[in-house]
């Protein structure tokens, strides 16, 4: 008997791209680095907060639609932008259309397998993510190219130090997909049949190139050549920011700000969103878990521009704790690209419904009609939670 496709936690999700993918394809999704502090921290640390529910006068009906980046969104979450999506031959489309249906924004990653235009044309909420990579007349290129697309707003991301190694082995990944890479990674394909052929179906194979890098008159260049130019360009200042932020006239996130100093010169760089986050623990070990940043950063910016947290979030009892601590909604990443391993568009899709459900059940047992009312005071907050960085 053929395995329901629906499953009931992203844990589970978790389980069946773990089974269906390619190891090297699976261990890229695990990532992290060095030895594996920040990405533990950032699923840990939710566990150390608790509730504190009500039993009787609860609320028959729950609003959880918000407005993010001048964009009215169905709940707090959005698609957090992730480079190169080969975990399925539809990618990035396939996730902005589970987006789309599900009333949820879309964020797109420069590094990623399909183009701004493809994304932006089945889901009208899409942001646009760059790295600081090559010259000015390059970066402003991309952005009109994304403008021209129906980007609805830019998101910058700043927060890499090019961290090298993992203890647990780095998968070896081709810089594409030609024949003598087809042939070294024939078995594993053939260990995964049901990942193989859902490509074979569509006459195609991974793509490892990144098309929204590319230049007029030029290939689109792939992954590992465009982050070795991306290792080439010299290091952006703030005053690089406040430039940037000047080319683009609408919504404008900075993401990867762990610290409250750092928050304030995002504002007065003129950014109109900050995401607090990590990298999801690819990028210097030992930082903490951005929820433990989020409280002192959203107290100290939150009235002057949205502040949203991404790293960690699995359930929709998570997204509530975030926006008790102060966020004005949260960011997914690897949580739907196990969705998306798992079964493509619906899993995608399925992963959203399970993140509503448990925002849901978590307002119901706090008594709450709104994540409008969200407060600390609906959490139990450990004493040594917080990590009040740069205060």
């Amino acid at each position: 008997m053929a395995r329901n496709p629906w499953f009931e936690t992203v844990a589970e999700a978790h389980r069946r791209a773990k089974r269906r993918l390619p190891k090297p394809v699976y261990m890229a999704l695990v990532a992290g680095s060095e030895k594996g502090l920040t990405t533990d921290d950032n699923l840990a640390a939710f566990s150390e907060l608790g509730f504190a529910p009500h039993v009787a006068g609860l609320k028959d009906e729950r609003a959880m639609a918000t407005e993010v980046m001048g964009q009215q969104v169905s709940m707090p979450v959005l698609i957090s932008p992730t480079g190169v999506q080969a975990v399925h031959p539809d990618g990035e489309v396939a996730v902005a259309s589970a987006a789309a249906n599900r009333g949820v924004a879309m964020g797109l990653s420069s590094f990623a397998s399909k183009s701004v235009e493809e994304v932006c044309a089945v889901n009208d909420q899409t942001f646009f993510q760059m790295y600081w990579v090559g010259d000015r007349d390059t970066l402003v290129h991309r952005m009109e190219r994304a403008r021209a697309a129906g980007a609805k707003g830019l998101i910058m991301t700043l927060d890499w130090s090019f961290s090298m190694g993992r203890d647990w082995g780095s998968p070896e990944i081709p810089e594409k997909m030609d024949f003598t890479a087809m042939r070294k990674n024939a078995l594993q394909g053939a260990l995964h049949p049901s990942w193989l052929w859902q490509f074979a179906k569509t006459r195609s194979i991974p793509d490892l190139t990144t098309p929204n890098l590319q230049m007029p008159g030029q290939e689109a260049p792939t992954f590992f050549g465009a982050y070795g130019e991306w290792m080439g360009t010299p290091l952006p200042t703030w005053e690089d920011v406040a430039w940037l932020r000047e080319q683009w006239d609408g919504e404008f996130m900075l993401k990867g700000v762990m610290r409250v100093d750092d928050a304030k010169k995002a504002r007065d760089a003129g950014v109109t969103a900050i995401s607090v986050s990590n990298h999801g623990g690819n990028n210097l070990d030992g930082t903490p878990a951005p929820i433990r940043a989020l409280p002192a950063i959203a107290e100290a910016v939150g009235d002057d521009i949205e502040v949203l947290l991404d790293g960690g979030i699995r359930r929709g009892s998570d997204v509530v704790k975030a926006l008790a601590l102060g966020a004005d909604a949260v960011m997914i990443g690897r949580a739907y690209l196990w969705g998306l391993a798992a079964n493509g568009q619906a899993g995608v899709e399925n992963v959203l419904d399970i993140l509503r459900s448990g925002i849901d059940s978590a307002l119901l047992g706090l008594g709450l009609e709104s994540i409008d009312q969200l407060s600390p005071s609906d959490l139990v907050i450990p004493a040594d939670f917080r990590r009040d960085l740069g205060v």
